[in-house]
């Protein structure tokens, strides 16, 4: 792709606007937004958008640069993909693909092969449903009832009972190094990656076949329910990991459910497709799944994007009692606000909401339990003898997830419940949370920021202006010309950068360091409006004190070179060292 349109997108772009698609964003300054970081797990926002210089950067992790590095790494794409990704959000009409390398053109060309694999694999799945052979899926489908809409809403397929068809029908338009990629076929032979290398067969047969989406809505895996199950057949099978899938970042229905998350800020949680489909074609829309895989940080981390607030409705047995509690520990360390669903009768989602309607799930979802009460109930249930044994058992339940509330306010309300309804001493239980809480250890360390002076923030300010700009200039010249005004200053060595814009690209890229990006970062995040004029008079306000104090280090320096060359006798060079002296002296006396 040519630079010229990559400078183009840039350059029209709001690094604003296409980072709050995916992080939640507050202003916190003139021209700075802040967020919770989506590249590392943290509880206060340490993450800073620039909307002047276009950049972004987090004090935690350190993750720095500009609107395509962002979509770079939050989408796993290279950087064609994200210039491309970004010029459709602007609306900017693509140009004709290009590549700077072969390999470069081969390894997008593969993942756009994947692609297109999974969506004619959709299809062809899709057809075989309303084959002769597929009667008893529709039956099954018909039994749980999901209606022809519902089918084609969610693009729900069959998986003929057949090794080869599948692998004839594509193999027809996809070469066998992409078929071989795709996950979709097995083969008894594998290479240490568990990639096919011999004859290939279909994965998924006689079995329903569920598309999975990434947040784009593309098809990038599948998930698979046999239709008869036994002690040697697995009732679901899920697609392997692929350049395209990788399982614990994805969340099941997020494509659809991202706008309703969004607008009505809260996601409800269930365990399965069947679940979530269920749940969202009667019209609770922010639902999606964990797909039957265990709740990962990378997805909490995900959803983080589009809310803070979760219902979790997981399914009542042990399995499912186990994955939320699993669910709870990680959305409580991301200072989510947690409530739990427990349905009457023992039934999953999909079942109550067949047998009782749509409008007693809702009824149950408005009754969902706070986390804390949630937890002491579960603490009841396990352990429900009132002896001194089964309350110890208990408190330690309880412990580690009292230990998670970031709050001090929700852990002493929590504790006081707790006891309570344990019939245990509060200050018992207390004690036991301190001794908790004194052996937790901060996970995140932030990277410790130099400390700078007034003057060299009005003057990193002004040389991060656009060239062309009078305070901007006048800064980088007289830095130019006078590299020993900054010499030994905080911000010296990054301000001789700045101002011989060694550096292309956002301000950050001119830091060496990540103690002079934080400190550059924490500077611009500092940044306030200011008229051009207004900066020029203190700029040079900026310039005379650094001149100045310059000025008085040389001479300090000067009369301690004095005193040693004149015991050294050399009267030449005494008298070179007063001359300079006594100019110094003239020049601060003037300023």
């Amino acid at each position: 792709m040519a630079d010229n349109f990559a400078q183009t997108v840039k350059q029209q772009a709001d690094i604003v606007k296409v980072i709050g698609e995916y992080v939640k964003l507050r202003k916190s300054g003139a021209q700075n937004y802040s967020g919770l970081c989506p590249f590392h797990k943290e509880k206060s926002p340490s993450f800073s958008v620039n909307a002047t210089h276009g950049y972004f950067y987090c004090f935690g992790c350190h993750e720095k640069g500009d609107v395509f590095t962002f979509v770079q790494k939050i989408e796993n794409v290279s950087f064609p993909e994200a210039v491309r990704s970004v010029a459709v959000k602007v609306g900017i009409p693509l140009p004709k693909r290009e590549f700077h390398s072969a390999e470069e053109a081969r390894e997008a060309g593969i993942r756009k092969q994947l692609l297109d694999i999974h969506e004619a694999a959709t299809q062809w799945f899709e057809g075989n449903l309303k084959s002769p052979e597929a009667a008893r899926a529709r039956e099954y489908l018909t039994g749980r009832g999901v209606s022809a809409e519902t089918i084609a809403k969610f693009r729900i397929g069959y998986a003929p009972d057949d090794f080869n068809s599948m692998r004839e029908a594509l193999g027809k338009h996809f070469s066998d190094e992409v078929m071989r990629a795709s996950g979709l076929f097995s083969s008894k032979e594998q290479d240490d990656n568990g990639r096919p290398t011999g004859n290939l067969y279909a994965r998924f047969r006689k079995r329903i076949t569920f598309p999975i989406a990434n947040e784009q809505g593309r098809v990038i895996a599948f998930t698979a329910r046999a239709l008869e199950t036994d002690d040697k057949t697995a009732k679901y099978i899920n697609s392997p990991e692929t350049p395209l899938y990788t399982k614990g970042t994805v969340l099941f229905n997020l494509d659809k459910a991202k706008a309703a998350i969004r607008a009505e800020d809260y996601a409800l949680l269930v365990e399965g497709q069947m679940d979530c489909i269920s749940v969202y074609m009667a019209g609770v829309q922010p639902v999606i799944a964990t797909s039957g895989t265990a709740f990962t940080e990378a997805q909490v981390r995900l959803l983080s994007r589009f809310t803070k607030r979760v219902v979790v409705n997981f399914d009542p047995d042990t399995a499912g009692a186990n994955a939320t509690e699993k669910s709870l520990a990680l959305l409580m360390e991301e200072e989510f606000e947690v409530k739990v669903v427990t349905l009457e009768g023992g039934l999953d989602p999909d079942r109550y909401v067949r047998e009782n309607g749509i409008q007693a799930y809702a009824n149950a979802l408005r009754g969902a339990k706070p986390l804390a009460d949630y937890l002491v109930e579960r603490a009841r249930k396990l352990y429900p003898q009132q002896t001194p044994e089964a309350k110890v058992k208990a408190v330690n339940f309880l412990l580690p997830h009292i230990r998670r509330m970031p709050s001090a306010i929700q852990r002493n309300a929590f504790v006081n419940d707790a006891a309570q309804k344990l019939g245990i001493d509060n200050a018992l239980l207390q004690e036991e949370v301190r001794r908790a809480a004194a052996s937790r250890v901060e996970s995140i360390r932030r990277h410790s920021v130099m400390e700078i002076s007034d003057t060299e923030r009005t003057l990193l300010q002004a040389l991060v202006r656009p060239t062309g700009d009078a305070a901007r200039d006048h800064a980088a010249v007289e830095i130019s010309m006078h590299p020993e005004w900054v010499e030994g200053l905080s911000a010296g060595v990054l301000m001789e950068k700045l101002a011989a814009m060694e550096v292309e690209g956002t301000p950050l890229d001119a830091a060496g360091s990540e103690p002079e990006r934080a400190m550059l970062a924490r500077v611009l995040e500092q940044e306030i409006a200011i008229e051009v004029d207004a900066l020029l008079i203190k700029v040079n306000g900026a310039l005379h004190t650094i001149r100045k104090k310059w000025g008085e280090r040389r001479r300090r320096e000067l009369r301690t070179l004095i005193t040693e060359t004149e015991r050294k006798g050399d009267k030449e060079m005494v008298r070179r060292l007063l001359e300079e002296d006594m100019q110094l002296a003239r020049a601060l006396r003037s300023l």
